[in-house]
């Protein structure tokens, strides 16, 4: 039995809810965002709340309200409130630059990266050592973040890289002679 599903979305004001048949439409003041859902579940909207409906029997459809229940939740976290990741970009004369729709990134290559930035994202750079991703899509926020993580991930002898803000890199010891 999903335990997830049970819990009703609670809709935050300014936040308008949209349904219409397997597609739902969350407009909010950081923008919009659609889901199509799975058949057998059902959404219902009252009191300022998305409840889940789903035949209990079928493992399947308790499965999938589950995963709906989280990703509304996502949707309505996203354009009320927003979501962002922090990178840093740790290393000698690694550097992070954003312009317009553009990323340039300095990571050590030969040639400098230029990332260009998806729509419904922003990327900030506080400072050259410091990115931010910021949206309401939560995936896609997440996907942006590790793409640009890719270009250069860190490496466990120095921890020169790009990381996240809050990330750990385990350290190796340098071999001995």
């Amino acid at each position: 039995m999903s335990r997830i599903a049970k819990a009703p979305v609670a809709i935050p004001s300014g936040v308008d809810v949209k349904l219409d048949g397997n597609t739902m439409t969350v407009k909010g003041s950081k923008g919009q965002l659609s889901f199509n859902f799975n058949s057998a579940i059902r959404m219902e909207v009252a009191n300022n709340t998305i409840q889940m409906q789903w035949n209990k029997d079928d493992k399947n459809a308790t499965s999938q309200a589950g995963t709906a229940r989280a990703i509304v939740n996502n949707m309505v976290t996203g354009v009320s409130a927003g979501y962002e990741k922090k990178l840093s970009l740790v290393g000698v004369g690694y550097r992070a630059q954003a312009k317009d729709k553009n990323l340039n990134l300095a990571l050590g290559f030969s040639h400098p990266i230029d990332f260009e930035v998806p729509a419904g994202i922003t990327v900030e750079t506080p400072s050259q050592t410091e990115i931010v991703v910021k949206g309401s899509d939560k995936q896609l926020v997440g996907e942006i973040a590790a793409k640009i993580r890719s270009y250069r991930p860190p490496e466990p002898y120095k921890g020169k890289g790009v990381r996240y803000a809050d990330e750990h890199v385990a350290r190796k010891e340098a071999k001995k002679k």
